[in-house]
């Protein structure tokens, strides 16, 4: 092969790979990448219920992630979380969206289950166990993809909610209702306590295979 040969060929050859970067940078332009969509369970981990003192969970929030510090788990306790809502007030005539607790009392854990990382949480200030555990020493059951989805998508969308009709003040202690609205829609329970004052019932609902006290609205729920 002639020196003019090579020549030609290395210079066809650079503008083809030119042509291809060019071709790239507009198949980029023409197809953008679409925004992902959220799926909190399909992260590293698996999501665990922790139970804390109710009205605690921030302090056990923070200090649970200094543990998580102190004890280099970073790599194996992946996040935290106190599942929000956000729900719509009215304080002193004006409206306005506040954050609440979706269930007091109750933080969401994505990890690798293991004897150190269980050790690490179980044994942070102001957490009283596990949810899911059956038995002492049995590792905790993890979270289905339809709880995760439920609990950490429960965050409302601001809105006022309709007005309903005003409900009638006929529930007993030990009743058995369905929740119509809310995180726990089409979830059952029973009537624990009745606040005929602010039309507030506490039912005991079944989550994460427990019993748990839920303070909802007379409007929420329905008889069974």
């Amino acid at each position: 092969m002639t020196d003019e040969t090579l020549t030609s060929q290395i210079e066809s050859d650079e503008t083809t790979a030119e042509s291809s970067v060019v071709d790239a940078s507009f198949d980029l332009t023409e197809n953008p990448e679409e925004e992902e969509i959220d799926r909190p369970w399909l992260r590293p981990g698996k999501w665990y219920v922790v139970h804390s003192q109710s009205g605690y969970e921030k302090k056990v929030d923070a200090n649970l992630k200094a543990r998580i510090a102190s004890f280099n788990l970073s790599d194996r306790i992946y996040e935290v979380v106190i599942p929000m809502e956000d729900v719509v007030e009215f304080k002193q005539g004006r409206k306005q969206t506040v954050q609440k607790k979706v269930f007091p009392g109750y933080l969401l854990v994505r990890c690798e289950m293991d004897d150190e990382t269980w050790f690490c949480i179980r044994n942070t200030p102001g957490v009283t166990g596990f949810v899911g555990q059956s038995q002492k020493g049995k590792t905790p059951a993890p979270l289905s993809r339809k709880e995760v989805a439920t609990f950490l998508s429960a965050k409302g969308d601001g809105k006022e909610a309709p007005k309903r009709k005003t409900p009638k003040l006929d529930y007993e202690v030990g009743e058995g209702v369905r929740v119509k609205e809310g995180p726990f829609a089409d979830f059952s329970g029973q009537v624990a306590e009745i606040n005929a004052d602010h039309m507030k019932l506490k039912v005991l609902v079944n989550i994460f295979g427990r019993e748990t006290l839920v303070e909802m609205d007379f409007s929420q729920v329905a008889k069974l």
